[in-house]
């Protein structure tokens, strides 16, 4: 599946940019959605969704030094745009400070569905856990809800790679009733994420075993600053990460 680059730039609003060329990723899936190795093409487009984690204060304009944040989604795109020049990938950032699995699907049609990405990956839990703390709503509820991006995202982009990040906390100092009610919450999301990236068949970037190794290193706050929002080190971990996992399933160049 491509995505014309100007209908790329159109989406983006970035018309008068139609011209350059930039590079790409490599991967395929047959039509059950299964991923397939060592089958390349030109010009596949990436989209990451999510919440501030992904957004990282990204621009909404055509200023292309912030289009795609400061986060491991700049990180991911800039380090592989460097690296494969020719092969016309098309990366774009949809992730919105604060948004839930429910504010996703509001959204979902048009900031995904339109886009008709050939990789999607997804991030999102943190900001539901407050509200499955207050009752607003269950965690088999959160479930669901994920469940219904996916089954829209298969029954219409059957051809869309996804990649399923999981939720994650570094907690250093806060009041232990916080940190036990926070971790067991995302202890079940991070199951769930797990579970439903076997359901559907999708590459699984687990993140929290990586981020609790990084504390051998460093400090909780070296890493996450506030127990949830990554440091630039904590970005640069999950873009390692990311890269590492998707390139087991993906034919990158040069692996």
């Amino acid at each position: 599946m491509q995505v014309s680059r100007r209908k790329f730039f159109t989406k983006l609003g970035l018309t008068g940019l139609t011209g350059l060329s930039f590079p790409r990723l490599l991967s395929a899936i047959n039509s059950k959605g299964r991923i397939l190795n060592n089958i390349k093409g030109k010009g596949l487009s990436i989209l990451f969704q999510g919440d501030s984690i992904t957004d990282g204060a990204r621009t909404r304009n055509q200023d292309w030094n912030h289009i795609m944040g400061h986060g491991y989604a700049y990180l991911v795109s800039s380090r592989l745009w460097f690296d494969y020049p020719k092969e016309e990938l098309m990366f774009f950032n949809r992730g919105i400070s604060g948004n839930k699995v429910t504010d996703l699907l509001d959204r979902w049609q048009e900031d995904t569905i339109d886009l008709k990405p050939d990789v999607l990956s997804i991030m999102i839990g943190v900001n539901d856990v407050v509200r499955i703390i207050s009752k607003e709503y269950s965690i088999e509820e959160w479930e669901e809800n994920y469940k219904k991006l996916l089954n829209k995202t298969r029954s219409e982009l059957p051809n869309t790679t996804l990649i399923l990040c999981e939720p994650f906390l570094l907690i250093d100092d806060w009041p232990i009733e916080k940190a036990v009610a926070w971790e067991a919450i995302i202890f079940k999301m991070q199951v769930i994420v797990l579970q439903l990236a076997k359901n559907y068949n999708t590459i699984h970037v687990e993140l929290q075993d990586q981020f609790n190794l990084s504390l051998q290193k460093a400090p909780a706050k070296y890493w996450v600053w506030d127990g949830v929002h990554p440091m630039p080190a904590g970005h640069e971990l999950i873009a390692r990460i990311w890269i590492k996992e998707v390139s087991k399933k993906l034919d990158f160049i040069g692996k």
